[in-house]
């Protein structure tokens, strides 16, 4: 880890904190609200790579545990990883090297620009989505006492949204990739 790679992680740590500052939207049928800062897993691993993804979300998640106000609507503290939405808080470490390790196997500067948003499509949904989901739905129903086919099915309701996000993501990460080609050189 050098300066640069320091610099990149507390940019994306500021990027989910601000990310957090859109209110989230609650539905009323599930207990954990819609957000901006997923998308940020998707970001932070696209854009800086799996290391360094998962260290500016180690370093969000230790800004979450010492009490201060990052998460979506004005979150934080200890308590939050016991509630419904902490295994979704606790996976975006692991979404983000997961999405980050997928977009640099899979996305290279030669590839066409088609092929790249694909890349950084599909690296956004696996780790963004599936894996995050794996994690995080699991926890919801412990804590919820809700069947785990039920707080599955429950979120479901998350996916069109969650797949405009991994959209965005993959076009951002595109953009960054052929208007700063020396950024994605890994750490």
């Amino acid at each position: 880890m050098n300066t640069r790679d320091l610099v990149l992680v507390a940019l994306f740590a500021a990027i989910v904190i601000v990310l957090g500052l859109i209110p989230p939207i609650t539905l009323g049928f599930i207990p954990v609200p819609i957000t901006a800062q997923s998308m940020g897993v998707m970001l932070a691993g696209c854009i800086i790579g799996a290391k360094r993804g998962a260290l500016a979300f180690l370093l969000f998640i230790l800004l979450v545990a010492i009490g201060l106000p990052v998460l979506s609507g004005g979150r934080g503290g200890l308590a939050v990883f016991a509630g419904p939405s902490g295994g979704f808080i606790l996976g975006w470490a692991v979404a983000a090297f997961v999405t980050g390790l997928i977009a640099e196997r899979f996305v290279h500067p030669a590839n066409s620009e088609g092929r790249q948003f694909a890349g950084f499509f599909l690296a956004s949904v696996i780790g963004g989505i599936v894996v995050l989901y794996a994690i995080g739905v699991p926890w919801l129903s412990a804590v919820t006492g809700t069947p785990l086919l039920a707080a599955a099915t429950g979120s479901l309701v998350f996916i069109p949204g969650d797949l405009l996000k991994a959209a965005i993501a993959a076009l951002a990460a595109r953009a960054v990739l052929a208007g700063y080609p020396l950024l994605p050189v890994r750490a």
